[in-house]
């Protein structure tokens, strides 16, 4: 099957010479396989189109997407959103008693799998309209069948945990007013204190952070009574503690229910899943949805980027943890370095004991929320001075910020010009190309969405000439892929230049897969943060005792593995005080 994808909100025949409809040879031959529709987009019929992509790579918006879908998938779609626009194969099995996990690239049908599944989406196989009869022909005798004609009754009750957090924001409600709200299940309280939200339930919803809308909407979700729920991306903006707690409190969850939970952190996912489909395909093109896989074969899978069982390349490379280093090599010149630090804030005080960065070092950060962790971001970055403690050794420094926005007017390479010659082949093999900005250059910054204003973040700290890039939380709103190909990329980066990165994160693994050595933070949140500079083995491994979980290392692709709670593994690991076994 061949599909054509054309991106409505790049598409722009108004500024364009129609390259897309002259350049055809179907059109030279006087069919209209290219035309530019009625709402003035450009409509692609794709049994006449042969697959040849010139009109793709001619197409100076870079709208246009032709795509082969593998051989073997000789399939009805599950569901088509138009003409040329995103196609959905396939759809996972939600279990009774099971978290089952989803696991993909932004932008392969995640949501629009779990929109299916609520009925909020009505499936319609690929033709304008949806018939959910037509649907129960095809999963007859699955384990899907009965769900569907539940579905079709009215017989189950759905609760979503949605994406975008943020729209909570928008109500007018106390944190307090809108869990009582939802307390159907009268354990308001029990949820309070397992996500610590004491301190936010008397502010409005608009002055909450994103992890305390994170926390107050997952809470929302859990006190209600449900037959099967849908957590979307549970971990955005949460610590590593926080992320244990939620997930302890999602396993609780399908004790009585099925559970669905889209989640990019692997090591979250590996500690949370029962079982995972692994979703691939092309981006915003099409989507198809694996077998249930168990979650060590899934995730392996995913970074193998083979599937079996379809015969399908999903990625060129394998992704492979033991290519990281483990340990900084301390002969290397010094660029960045630092005397003991003290700085006071209100009633939060913050320590950090003297280090330093070496040359091409990635240096990883990380530890609980309201440490600190910012703050000397900023201090480093020139932002605010310290009380006591100086750099001892300067350098030039680069800093992404951990909140972003899209307040520029121009198109994303009129944002990146402003910093470096976005035209060069060095760039692009240095940045658009590993960050996958081919497809935004001509798009304008205020139409992007979380994970594509992150990877021109990224771009533009990397753009500017420095001795140290400091990235504070470079992974939100970032897929699985998309993070481990920033940290490959980072590492291939410092060398090639010859700099170095600091990078603030609460992903372990990818920190891990990235980072040389290694600053912790530990302390009381919101009140004192402590931090110290450690090779990254001995500081996972206090960290992770901390957190209460430990790690061992996946045989196959050398990727840490959380052990289950109480597991022989996890017991042994525990009573050896080995926490993080790579």
């Amino acid at each position: 099957m061949r599909i054509a994808g054309v991106n409505k909100k790049t598409c722009k025949s108004n500024k364009c010479t129609l390259e897309c409809i002259n350049v055809c040879p179907i059109n030279r031959t006087g069919k209209k396989c290219v035309l530019l529709g009625d709402d003035k987009f450009a409509k692609i019929d794709e049994e006449l189109c042969i697959g040849c992509g010139i009109c793709q790579k001619k197409c100076p918006y870079k709208s246009i997407q032709i795509v082969n879908t593998p051989e073997q998938l000789k399939e009805i779609p599950m569901h088509r959103f138009g003409k040329n626009d995103f196609v959905l194969f396939r759809l996972p099995f939600p279990v009774k008693g099971e978290v089952i996990g989803l696991l993909g690239p932004n932008g392969v049908g995640k949501t629009t799998a779990l929109n299916i599944l609520s009925g909020n989406l009505k499936p319609n196989l690929g033709k304008d309209e949806g018939n959910l009869k037509e649907v129960l022909k095809l999963f007859r005798g699955t384990e899907l069948q009965k769900h569907l004609e539940m579905l079709m009754k009215g017989e189950i009750k759905s609760i979503i945990k949605p994406q975008q957090i943020d729209v909570m924001s928008k109500i007018d409600l106390t944190a307090n007013e809108l869990l009582n709200k939802y307390n159907e299940r009268g354990n308001k309280d029990e949820l309070v204190k397992k996500l610590t939200l004491n301190a936010c339930l008397d502010r409005k919803l608009s002055q909450l952070s994103g992890g305390e809308l994170q926390r107050v909407a997952i809470a929302v979700a859990a006190e209600q009574k449900a037959d099967i729920y849908y957590i979307d991306e549970p971990s955005s903006f949460l610590d590593v503690f926080q992320r244990l707690e939620v997930a302890k409190l999602i396993r609780e969850l399908a004790k009585d229910s099925a559970v669905l939970v889209v989640e990019h952190d692997l090591a979250t996912l590996d500690f949370i899943a029962d079982r995972i489909h692994v979703f691939y395909g092309t981006p915003g093109v099409y989507g198809i949805v694996s077998k249930p896989y168990s979650t060590k074969n899934g995730i392996n899978a995913f970074l193998d980027g083979y599937i079996r069982e379809d015969n399908v390349r999903i990625r060129e490379e394998a992704i492979d943890f033991s290519v990281a280093k483990s340990a900084a090599d301390h002969d290397k010149e010094i660029y960045l370095e630092w005397s003991d630090i003290k700085k006071k804030l209100g009633s939060f005080s913050l320590t950090v004991d003297a280090g330093c960065v070496h040359k091409s070092e990635i240096l990883g950060i990380f530890g609980a929320n309201a440490l600190g962790k910012t703050t000397f971001a900023k201090i480093l970055a020139g932002e605010i001075k310290p009380d006591t403690g100086e750099m001892t050794k300067q350098a030039k420094i680069s800093y992404k910020p951990q909140y972003i926005s899209s307040d520029f007017k121009g198109t994303v390479s009129d944002l990146l010009s402003t910093t470096a010659d976005v035209y060069s082949e060095e760039y692009k093999y240095d940045i658009i190309k590993p960050l996958s900005l081919e497809r935004l250059m001509e798009n304008d910054v205020k139409t992007l969405s979380g994970g594509e204003l992150q990877r021109i973040a990224i771009a533009l700290c990397l753009s500017k000439k420095a001795d140290i890039y400091l990235l504070d939380e470079p992974s939100a709103f970032l897929d699985s892929e998309q993070r481990l190909e920033i940290g490959k990329m980072l590492r291939k980066f410092c060398e090639r230049r010859e700099c170095a990165a600091m990078v603030i994160d609460h992903d372990l693994l990818f920190l891990s897969y990235l980072s040389d050595r290694a600053l912790l933070y530990l302390g009381e949140t919101g009140i004192s943060g402590y931090a110290t500079q450690k090779e990254l083995k001995e500081a996972f491994n206090e960290f992770l005792k901390k957190v209460d979980i430990t790690f061992r290392k996946d045989p196959e692709n050398a990727r840490p593995r959380a052990n289950k709670p109480g597991s022989q593994k996890d017991q042994e690991q525990k009573t050896s005080n080995i926490y993080f076994h790579v």
